[in-house]
């Protein structure tokens, strides 16, 4: 399984803000990812979530356990 992290730069009622996600790196629409974080304050933040979440996600795979993605859980960010 090939996992992609996509860091995204907004702003939100004049705040600068950073999303994260994580999702098959050959899934051209982005619309259901693994997992997501959304308002970070910087994009350092953002990407030691993500980076932190695809290190959990290392240790299900090799445990056997096959990723959900968002729309199959309830809780969508760690």
């Amino acid at each position: 399984m090939k996992l992609k992290v996509r860091v995204v730069h907004y702003r939100c009622h004049g705040v600068d803000c950073w999303y994260a996600d994580i999702d098959d790196a050959d899934d051209r629409q982005p619309d259901d990812p693994y997992w997501y974080v959304d308002g970070c304050r910087t994009q350092a933040e953002a990407l030691t979530a993500a980076c932190a979440q695809l290190a959990t996600l290392d240790q299900s795979v090799a445990a056997g356990a096959h990723p959900a993605r968002v729309s199959g859980t309830t809780s969508y960010a760690a």
